[in-house]
């Protein structure tokens, strides 16, 4: 009898289980299902990897993060840069591009331009092994700009002073409540123009331009794809199929596997760019816009 009940428990433990978390593990079916590969080439370990690089170019951790690690994976044979920025802040944009300099030196990159690759974002771009813009795209505004607004009349009318206490003629420079004054635009035009020079100078090294040509591909001109092209920015126009073709083709891989990005992830970055963009329009930085 005893082994009888024994035998009913080893049966009826799991449907009572089943019964009091029914609800529960309903959600975590769905979960399973929706995260569940959807066929079997998905179950391998990718062997190219896509990273996409969107909105203004602020914070590049995530980005810089995942072309070093793509670098130091031996299973990845070669990356895509998928490029959709107006630009943003030169430091930000100089990490990118060191990292995919470094990339480079061990596996192909190339640069898709899905939508706008101008100013911060080509810099970002520019050494990769080749750069394929899609022919709707924007192209180029290699240059730099530093803006702030002056709220002093906004200030005035709302009753609200500044007070300040500094050292050095030079500490206040980019200050939002009155005009800049002329000294302060002259230091200020040192710091764009030392800058621009080394954009230039960077373009014309990666992309193998003369630098007394920089009056047609730089001066922030801004090109289709197809002008682009003539000036030596990009290497050909094609879309994603033909960018992605292309890595295959310099990687050597037989079986290409891609890698899938998470869609949440994707809006997150959105979110937080168009914060970015905000914060940017009412304090100054130098930029690459």
């Amino acid at each position: 009898m005893e082994k009888i009940k024994q035998l009913l428990r080893f049966i009826t433990a799991p449907i009572e289980f089943i019964q009091n978390h029914f609800k529960a593990m309903i959600f975590l079916l769905i979960v399973v299902l929706i995260f569940m590969p959807s066929d079997d080439a998905s179950l391998a370990p990718h062997n190219l990897e896509k990273i996409t690089l969107a909105g203004p170019i602020m914070d590049v951790n995530d980005v810089v993060k995942k072309l070093d690690e793509a670098r130091k994976n031996e299973k990845i044979k070669g990356v895509m840069l998928v490029v959709d920025s107006p630009g943003g802040a030169v430091s930000p944009s100089i990490e990118v591009a060191y990292a995919i300099k470094r990339l480079k030196a061990s596996k192909p990159v190339v640069v898709y331009a899905s939508g706008t690759i101008a100013s911060g974002s080509y810099y970002a771009s520019i050494w990769a092994n080749e750069i394929v813009a899609n022919p709707g795209s924007m192209v180029g505004s290699i240059g730099v700009i530093m803006q702030g607004a002056d709220l002093s009349q906004v200030m005035q009318k709302i009753g609200v002073k500044t007070q300040v206490v500094s050292a050095g003629k030079y500490k206040q420079l980019g200050a939002t409540d009155r005009e800049w004054t002329p000294y302060e635009k002259a230091e200020l035009d040192k710091v764009i123009q030392g800058t621009y020079a080394m954009f230039v100078k960077d373009v014309a090294t990666a992309r193998k331009l003369k630098i007394e040509d920089a009056p047609q591909f730089a001066d922030a001109h801004i090109f289709t794809a197809s002008q682009a092209k003539d000036v030596g920015l990009v290497d050909k126009l094609g879309v994603s199929y033909d960018a992605e073709a292309d890595l295959v083709k310099l990687s050597g891989v037989k079986e290409p596997v891609w890698n899938k990005e998470d869609p949440m992830d994707k809006i997150m970055k959105k979110l937080s760019a168009s914060t970015a963009v905000v914060l940017n329009t009412y304090f100054p930085a130098l930029s690459l816009r």
